[in-house]
């Protein structure tokens, strides 16, 4: 009887014990029934159709096929943009290897030296203050090192420049990047070139809304768009090893932009009047680039020619093409075949948006090329990744070399972007 009455208490204790794991359990159910059911209501309101898709279209009449049973047409889909990721690492292992073997050895032909600007001499209060406190000291801060050190405050302000620029990089750093993406868009554009040469829609912008959005998706618009897409994807992997200029947030949010109105224009089939718009903006990037190789190179004239190229380039393409023939079939032509629509108005805001900043950026672009011609020379830009290491070297120095701004592909595609501000002065 003893044994019997001493398991009673502990056959409660394994029940109660039971009950409660089976209560967690039932609540971890419940939390995860909640969670699906809250990722799904997200899901559907993001994705709804009336937002996205003109009037009686649904997502499921675009995941049909166009064509006959085994045609392999299709339309675009959300998966699509998945195969961009992989692409994306390819590119990103591509462009180390092309660096190394074959940007470098270009560079080093040229004459550029992997040499970094001129270092501050070792001073170990001067190297504490920049570690620890700040790299730009005030004025006060520069009189109480000047009386510490017994040095002039000119010569401590000096040294702060040369500590600064110890850790930019080295033009063949930069040269190399510049030749990565000179090639890039300089591929990119001609492809897009080739390819919308014999598309109707380039000759004809009404074909971008001629039966929309039944528009079957070719092999090579898809391998154009999503090529596109997947080199954004490279600039956010890319973005936190390259050249840190004083825009890195800006353009961190750029990148985010440009792969969102890529992927979404991808999915709701506006891919026609998104390679129009693709090209028109690859037009002017690689001499951009072309114009940073050649100031790197110490090729001025050269430099300032492919500069002057760049913003006549830029100009007829976004304050004349692109208003005249983007903004007129999106806004104007669109609206008479197939009416407006709640994304219809999402994207012809950015696209207006972006014909603001074209305004501006082609302001900066002819006050640049203004000052160039009237030094003779290129002027400063205030994104430059290295300063000048002191007022008296800026006055006696001979050679001034240009630095440009990230080009327009570091940039928005669909939401473009070019260089914003002056050119600048390297050390």
């Amino acid at each position: 009887a003893e044994p019997r009455a001493s398991t009673a208490p502990l056959s409660a204790a394994v029940a109660a014990s039971a009950a409660a794991a089976g209560r967690e359990a039932g609540g971890g159910r419940r939390r995860r029934k909640m969670a699906a059911a809250a990722a799904a209501a997200l899901r559907a309101w993001f994705w709804n159709e009336r937002f996205w898709l003109p009037h009686n279209v649904t997502w499921a009449d675009l995941a049909g096929e166009p064509g006959p049973p085994g045609s392999g047409l299709q339309y675009p889909r959300a998966g699509h943009v998945l195969s961009a990721f992989p692409l994306a690492l390819g590119i990103f292992a591509v462009r180390l290897l092309f660096e190394r073997f074959i940007a470098k050895p270009c560079a080093i032909n040229l004459g550029i030296q992997d040499s970094g600007p001129h270092r501050a001499q070792p001073n170990a209060i001067l190297e504490k203050v920049f570690t620890s406190i700040t790299k730009s000291p005030d004025g006060k801060r520069l009189e109480g090192l000047s009386k510490q050190l017994d040095w002039d405050v000119r010569k401590i302000q000096r040294w702060f420049r040369h500590r600064r620029n110890q850790d930019k990089p080295t033009t063949l750093t930069k040269f190399c990047e510049s030749m990565w993406r000179f090639t890039f868009y300089l591929s990119i554009f001609f492809y897009g070139l080739r390819f919308l040469w014999t598309a109707p829609w380039f000759w004809d912008t009404r074909q971008c809304w001629y039966n929309y959005p039944f528009q079957p998706l070719t092999s090579r618009l898809y391998y154009y768009y999503i090529l596109e897409l997947a080199f954004y994807w490279s600039l956010m992997f890319s973005q936190f090893t390259d050249i840190k200029r004083k825009d890195f947030l800006i353009m961190f949010v750029h990148h985010l932009a440009t792969i969102g109105l890529i992927t979404f224009s991808y999915m709701n089939n506006m891919v026609r009047v998104g390679t129009l718009v693709l090209c028109l903006h690859d037009a002017s990037d690689f001499l951009l680039e072309a114009a940073k190789l050649a100031n790197y190179a110490k090729y001025q004239r050269l430099c300032d020619a492919f500069f002057m190229l760049f913003g006549v380039v830029f100009i007829v393409t976004r304050l004349g093409i692109y208003p005249f023939w983007i903004l007129n079939t999106t806004l104007f032509e669109s609206w008479e075949l197939i009416g407006p629509y709640p994304s219809w108005w999402l994207f012809n805001g950015l696209l207006i948006t972006l014909q603001i900043l074209h305004i501006i950026w082609s302001y900066l672009i002819i006050r640049t090329a203004y000052k160039a011609l009237v030094r003779g020379k290129v002027s400063k830009d205030d994104r430059s990744d290295v300063e000048s290491s002191s007022e008296e070297e800026d006055v006696t120095s001979n050679s001034t070399k240009g630095v440009f701004s990230t080009s327009s592909n570091g940039s928005n595609r669909i939401n473009g972007h070019v260089a914003s501000g002056q050119w600048t002065e390297e050390e």
